[in-house]
């Protein structure tokens, strides 16, 4: 059996205030992926964080250079990465919209951009009112529209979601299969005016 992905999860938590020593972990976990992709259990890795690309424990280039030292060369096994992204986690939306961040910076290398936690825990739908709704694409439901936002994102691949069942599934696909909003579009969602916090 071969794995097609391996994530690390949220490896900014290792080893607090010491970024050298957290960046050796990252290596010496990379090195351990590229055995196990060696020995063709595991396809490819990736890192799934909440915040160390946006609070810079990492950067998208420091991932590309310790994957290329665990695996001796520049043909790393470095696949993906997965980060939140959502109408109350706005900042990477904002800064994709403008080519900046690390959502474009992925996708510029090939790696393959997971956002995670479109619908904040399950939470943005009761923020979500119909109006706003209605600005992203009129007849989508709320949970429907932050789907469809975060799935515009320019550099999203893939948009991960848990559905406590069969209709809030096809709720969801439903939604990605709508054509994805324009950027202006995208740019006048996130001045919609709103209780939200956005993350700066």
């Amino acid at each position: 059996m071969r794995l097609d992905l391996v994530l690390l999860h949220n490896p900014e938590r290792a080893h607090p205030g010491d970024r050298s020593a957290r960046h050796s972990a990252i290596r010496d976990a990379f090195a351990t992926l590229e055995e196990e992709v060696a020995a063709g259990r595991v396809a490819g890795y990736g890192v799934a964080t909440w915040a160390g690309l946006e609070e810079e424990a990492f950067t998208l280039g420091v991932l590309l250079a310790l994957a290329a030292e665990a695996a001796g060369g520049q043909h790393h096994h470095l696949v993906a990465v997965q980060m939140p992204v959502s109408l109350v986690m706005m900042t990477p939306i904002a800064r994709a919209l403008h080519g900046r961040g690390p959502l474009p910076a992925a996708a510029d290398v090939g790696l393959r951009v997971m956002a995670s936690a479109p619908l904040h825990g399950g939470e943005l739908p009761g923020m979500v009112g119909q109006e706003l709704a209605d600005l992203i694409r009129p007849s989508l439901t709320p949970a429907q529209a932050g789907i469809l936002a975060v799935a515009s994102c320019p550099g999203v691949t893939d948009v991960l979601l848990a559905a406590s069942g069969a209709p809030h599934w096809r709720e969801a696909a439903d939604a990605v299969a709508q054509p994805s909003l324009t950027a202006a579009k995208l740019r006048e969602t996130a001045r919609y005016p709103s209780s939200f916090t956005y993350r700066s």
